[in-house]
């Protein structure tokens, strides 16, 4: 008889940071993240962006309370420093011409090869990770969950405003995002090694720089044995 595997559920979830006073998006991540000193939180492609990272949950009432825990520190540790955080795919009031990339080696190479599209990815998103261990499993799963994906976007869209104004579009983020050379529903593809086969291509073609780059909406993880929901 076969046991029952427990499943390992995490989020990422992105988070713009805002000046309490002026309620505009301000490139403080590094502050931010000093006075949280936590291995929970980390930067994003713009210093006016935040990310925090669950630990892997067995259940989803653990889940929610580790997000909503991640979230409290965050408000606790800007508050003193006159910034918030806002959980949504865009703020209103932002420069979207600022160049506030965040430092590292990979940003900055990102910022040098997209130019205009980096620096306008002043957007968050939620990343969910289910731990499936058997790629050839994760790409089939993938390939399932694709049907769903518009299904999921229209449920949590939370980005209608773009540079201060109404975009007409519950989702501008997606319009900025889908910029991107992969981003976008996955390829269809059999099995792990015909996946592998296509990133390789991206990346020897100079259409992405690494792996890290595949922007599919549903995708095996490229740094983790989990399949990632990314379209919310």
């Amino acid at each position: 008889m076969s046991v029952a595997r427990t499943v390992l559920i995490g989020v990422e979830e992105e988070f713009h940071v805002v000046d309490l006073h002026s309620r505009q998006a301000t490139p403080e991540v590094d502050t931010l993240l000093t006075a949280l000193d936590s291995a929970a939180f980390a930067p994003e492609l713009q210093r006016s962006l935040v990310e925090s990272n669950t630990r892997p949950c067995t259940t989803l009432d653990e889940l929610r309370t580790d997000l909503t825990g991640l979230r409290a520190q965050l408000a606790a540790a800007g508050r003193p420093l006159g910034l918030g955080v806002v959980s949504a795919g865009t703020v209103p009031l932002h420069d979207v011409h600022a160049t506030d990339v965040s430092a590292g080696a990979r940003y900055e190479r990102m910022q040098c090869e997209y130019q205009m599209l980096a620096r306008e990815q002043h957007i968050c998103g939620t990343q969910v990770h289910v731990d499936v261990p058997d790629r050839d499993l994760a790409v089939a799963v993938a390939q399932h969950v694709a049907p769903a994906l518009p299904v999921l976007l229209a449920l949590s869209a939370s980005s209608p405003y773009w540079r201060g104004a109404d975009s007409g579009y519950a989702s501008s983020r997606t319009l900025v995002w889908q910029r991107w050379p992969t981003a976008g529903p996955p390829s269809s593809v059999r099995d792990a090694a015909e996946y592998d086969a296509l990133i390789a291509d991206l990346v020897t073609s100079g259409t992405i720089s690494d792996p890290g780059m595949v922007y599919f909406d549903v995708r095996p993880s490229a740094h983790q044995p989990t399949i990632e929901l990314r379209i919310c």
